[in-house]
């Protein structure tokens, strides 16, 4: 018979769970980013809200999107749109966490930093088509002449946003990839 799973689970297993490094899940229960509760200072998540609320069940209507950067601030921007333009969202810091999440779980776009402290950004690109092929994925980066585009280029059309991104690219973009967008004021 399989073994039950717990309801409420150690930041270790959790980590285990969503194959991520276990600071990530740290990182994201302090953010706010998983379903946790404190009980006698410890961290407990609850499976059933991760597994509604984070590993997104396919049909729950509202679309979701992957960030792939390490950048802090261009995370915050992400957040913010995303949430006002009605998007399910993960945002990560490195290309790992980026294919742990794919393996797991659909998405209906990307937005893919170049410049991740872990793995070059076309091996992600390469690793995210393999897993999911007909996957959006929208090159985001700084250095629009690199050679690191170019090999993401020799593989087909590509979209790129180059930074700094504002709100508008942004919005024109998941628009031009079918998605509703945000309400931009006039």
């Amino acid at each position: 018979m399989p073994e039950e799973k717990p309801e409420l689970m150690t930041v270790k297993e959790t980590a285990e769970y969503l194959r991520i490094p276990l600071p990530t899940v740290y990182y994201l229960v302090q953010r706010g980013q998983l379903p946790a509760i404190q009980i006698g200072g410890r961290w407990r998540i609850k499976r059933s809200l991760l597994d509604r609320d984070v590993l997104k069940n396919e049909g729950s209507g509202q679309p979701t999107v992957l960030v792939v950067d390490d950048d802090a601030q261009l995370q915050t921007i992400f957040k913010q749109f995303l949430k006002k333009a009605g998007f399910g969202r993960i945002v990560v810091g490195s290309g790992a966490e980026a294919i742990s999440f794919a393996e797991k779980q659909r998405f209906d776009l990307v937005f893919l930093d170049l410049q991740l402290p872990d793995i070059p950004g076309d091996e992600v690109y390469g690793r995210l088509k393999e897993i999911h092929p007909d996957l959006p994925i929208v090159i985001i980066t700084g250095y629009p002449d690199s050679e690191i585009l170019s090999k993401i280029l020799m593989k087909g059309p590509v979209t790129v946003i180059k930074k700094p991104i504002e709100l508008e690219q942004l919005n024109r973009t998941v628009k031009q990839l079918g998605h509703k967008g945000m309400e931009m004021p006039v």
